[in-house]
Parts: structure tokens; C-alpha cells; sequence
């Protein structure tokens, strides 16, 4: 919708011509902002309830730059994952306040300020190898106006440790589960809880485990029930899903 397109329909919604709740839905439906290389979807946090995420594994340093540069002239909030320390800078260059998590790979502009909720999303993880994609998880989650609680290495090779941050486990609403190797963290935390939990699985592992996907059949073939799973290393999918679920 161009500008004079939106400015009219401002004036109807004065005007009483169109309702409220109808300008609304008009607004659900804008198109996008092309940039050549790269098309904006940026209207999305009004359709979805948040923002679109760049994507940085693939762009030159210069796309994310007109990239970044082009989302700033709204005033919504940033994400970029997957980003290079090099990355980091140049977008710091566009935005010093601009924070980097350089083990979750990921780049945050937050400006607008959102209420944290109540309830909170558990964070797990089965070994430390596997915080990159925890932290791309977290770094997302509280982004989009979630509590966080990080619960990290307890794996099952020793369970004791799990047992161990059980009342942290039943506190949280819905639970991100990531876990290499043979993936059966999800399992177990699911038989002792009673909140939805999404596995994670990540490529984490030796030869037999091919690159996740040991981890991602041993999810999808879990015996517990009230399990969703995400691709391999998908953190920020299951961020938004666990999002969703904890703002139901």
C-alpha cells in the first residue's frame, strides 16, 4: 500500500466511513517493500505478531546492510540470525545500540518494549555443544516478549542432573528441548512434565549421526507424548513456536 493509498484510508477511518476493525484487516493484507535483492514482507508483526527475520547464512555483508538499513527507516524491532562477527559490525555501523551473541550467532535491534510475560519458556539443553542453537532460540524468544530460563547440560548420559532442575522444568509453560547425538533429551523431559515441549534437534554428533539427522528421526520416533519438532538447528523456529504457545 503506498503512502497516499494509506493516507486515504486514514481519512475514511476519521471520517467513519470505514471501521476500525476493517482498517485493520485492509492493514493485514499489505504487500511488501522491494528492494531489488531482497523483498520486505514488512507488515508481518501486524499479521503474525512479530517482526520478519533476516536470515543472514547466504548474503554478502553489503545485502544485509541494505537490508538492515531499509527496516530501520520503520520503528519496529531487528533480528538477524546466523550472522558473522563481520556481520555484527556492519550493522552496528547502522545502529550502534545494536547487540551481538556471537555463540547464537545473532544480531538484535530492540526498540520497541515489550512486557515480559509471567509465565516462561524453559531453554534445555543436552550438552554444551549445543548452545549455539539455544542461544539463537533464547536470543528470539525474549525478543518477541518472553521470559527465559536457561537449563543447560543435562543431557541423559547423566540424568541426575536433569533430576536435579525438575521444579525449574514444571514451572515453565512450554519447554525448547535441544539435543545432538542421539536426540533422546526430548523424551525424557516430556515423561516428566505436563507442558508441551519442541525438540530440538541439532548437528551434533559422530559419523552415524549425519549431520542431525540421527537426532531428528529419534525425535520424530519419540515414545512420549506432546512433542513438536523443528528442523535441525532451527532455534529461532522453535522460539516463535514456543512464543506462540507461551502468549496463548
Amino acid at each position: 500500500m503506498k503512502e497516499e493509498s494509506l493516507r486515504a484510508l486514514l481519512e475514511q477511518v476519521q471520517s467513519g466511513a470505514v471501521a476500525v476493525d476493517q482498517a485493520v484487516d485492509r492493514l493485514r493484507e499489505l504487500p511488501f517493500r522491494d528492494l531489488g535483492e531482497a523483498v520486505l514482507d514488512s507488515h508481518r508483526e501486524l499479521r503474525r505478531g512479530h517482526p520478519e527475520v533476516i536470515y543472514c547464512a547466504g548474503k554478502t555483508v553489503a545485502q544485509l546492510k541494505t537490508i538492515v538499513a531499509a527496516l530501520l527507516e520503520d520503528d519496529g524491532d531487528i533480528l538477524a540470525t546466523r550472522a558473522t562477527p563481520e556481520m555484527a559490525e556492519a550493522v552496528a555501523e547502522l545502529w550502534p545500540a545494536a547487540r551481538y551473541n556471537p555463540l547464537g550467532r545473532v544480531v538484535v535491534i530492540q526498540r520497541c518494549l515489550r512486557p515480559l510475560t509471567e509465565t516462561c519458556i524453559a531453554i534445555v539443553t543436552a550438552g554444551t555443544s549445543d548452545l549455539p542453537v539455544a542461544e539463537e532460540a533464547a536470543e528470539t524468544a525474549v525478543l518477541f516478549g518472553n521470559r527465559v530460563e536457561r537449563i543447560h547440560d543435562v543431557g541423559v548420559a547423566g540424568l541426575h542432573r536433569l533430576l536435579a532442575r525438575l521444579d525449574a522444568l514444571r514451572r515453565a509453560r512450554v519447554l525448547i528441548v535441544v539435543a545432538g547425538m542421539e536426540g533422546a533429551l526430548p523424551s525424557v523431559v516430556a515423561g516428566l512434565v505436563a507442558r508441551p515441549v519442541i525438540a530440538v534437534p541439532t548437528s551434533v554428533g559422530y559419523g552415524a549421526h549425519f549431520g542431525g539427522l540421527a537426532a531428528l528421526l529419534g525425535m520424530l520416533t519419540s515414545c512420549a507424548d506432546g512433542i513438536g519438532v523443528v528442523n535441525i538447528d532451527n532455534g529461532y523456529g522453535a522460539a516463535c513456536l514456543a512464543s506462540l504457545i507461551n502468549h496463548g
